[in-house]
C-alpha cells in the first residue's frame, strides 16, 4: 500500500553562511513514507561521502524489503548497521576518507504509527496541538551533562562543547542505534533536522515557524533555513518535514492475520 498523498514529505538543505560546502545529506521515499537525514563529519570529502553513503544505503535497503514478518524498527536497525559497516570500511581502506563519520536520523510511517531511528545529534521534533516536542535524545557530551544535572538546556546551547557527539555512524565497526515508536495522528508535523537548525534557533522559534506555515511544508522548510542563516548560519542546515494528512491503517489479509496468530 502506497502512503503517497497520505504522508506529505518535503526537504531542503543549505550550506549555511560560513561553510563553502555542504556535508549534510537528505532523502525520502514518498511511497513508503520514509525520510532520512544525515550530518557528515571528517572534512569536505569525508563528511559528504559518509552522509551521502548512509542516506543512500538506508533508502535502498528499506525500500527493497517487503514488510511482512519484520517490524519497521528491525528493518531500520539492520539498514543503519549495514550503512555503519560500509562507512567504517571505506574510511579504513581509503586515506582521503579516513576518520569520516555521520549522524543519522530516519523516520518511517506505517499503520498509523511512526518509527524513528537515530545515532548522533540530528533531531526529530513533533508538533502536535501547537506543542513542540523533541522526540529524539541527542547522543552528545552536553546532553550527558544535562542528564547529570551539570548543565541546563540553555547552558548546553551555548556550550563550546555542544557539537561533541558521543555516537556516530562509521567510527567503529558496530554502533548502538536508538529506536522509538509512537502513534502518528493527522495534522502532526514531524521535523528532522541537523544541528545547523537547533544550534541557531531555539524551540520556541522552531515551533512558531511550523505553526505559521503548517499548511505549506515547502514554505516551512525555506523559512527555517532562512531563519537559521539570519541568526548566524554557522553550519550546514538541513530540514525534512513530514505531515500525515489522513489515517493510514495497514491493510492485512486474512491469511496474514492467520499466520500472525499462529506465530
Amino acid at each position: 500500500m502506497s502512503l503517497k498523498n497520505k504522508i506529505l514529505l518535503c526537504g531542503k538543505t543549505d550550506a549555511g553562511l560560513l561553510r563553502d560546502h555542504n556535508e549534510d545529506s537528505i532523502g525520502c521515499n514518498e511511497n513508503i513514507a520514509l525520510a532520512v537525514l544525515a550530518d557528515g563529519m571528517g572534512g569536505h570529502r569525508g563528511g559528504e561521502m559518509a552522509s551521502a553513503m548512509t542516506v543512500s544505503m538506508i533508502l535502498e535497503s528499506i525500500t527493497a524489503k517487503v514488510i511482512k514478518n519484520s517490524t519497521i524498527g528491525r528493518l531500520m536497525h539492520k539498514a543503519i548497521l549495514q550503512a555503519n559497516k560500509s562507512v567504517y570500511e571505506s574510511s579504513k581502506t581509503n586515506s582521503q576518507y579516513r576518520g569520516m563519520g555521520t549522524t543519522i536520523v530516519a523516520l518511517m510511517f506505517y499503520d498509523n504509527h511512526f518509527t524513528v531511528a537515530h545515532v548522533g545529534d540530528s533531531r526529530l521534533y513533533r508538533l502536535r496541538n501547537n506543542q513542540l516536542e523533541q522526540i529524539t535524545r541527542d547522543h552528545s557530551f552536553v546532553q550527558e551533562q544535562i542528564d547529570l544535572g551539570l548543565h541546563t538546556a540553555e547552558q548546553a546551547r551555548n556550550s563550546p562543547h555542544k557539537n561533541l557527539i558521543t555516537r556516530a555512524i562509521g567510527i567503529d565497526d558496530d554502533v548502538q542505534v536508538d529506536i522509538k515508536e509512537d502513534i502518528a495522528m493527522p495534522d502532526d508535523i514531524y521535523l528532522l533536522c541537523s544541528d545547523g537548525v537547533n544550534d541557531m534557533l531555539d524551540d520556541e522559534m522552531i515551533k512558531k515557524t511550523l505553526i505559521d506555515n503548517r499548511f505549506d511544508l515547502d514554505n516551512a522548510s525555506s523559512e527555517i533555513i532562512r531563519l537559521a542563516n539570519e541568526f548566524g548560519g554557522k553550519d550546514n542546515i538541513s530540514v525534512l518535514l513530514a505531515k500525515p494528512v489522513k489515517t493510514f491503517p495497514a491493510k492485512t489479509s486474512l491469511l496474514t492475520r492467520f499466520h500472525a496468530i499462529l506465530s
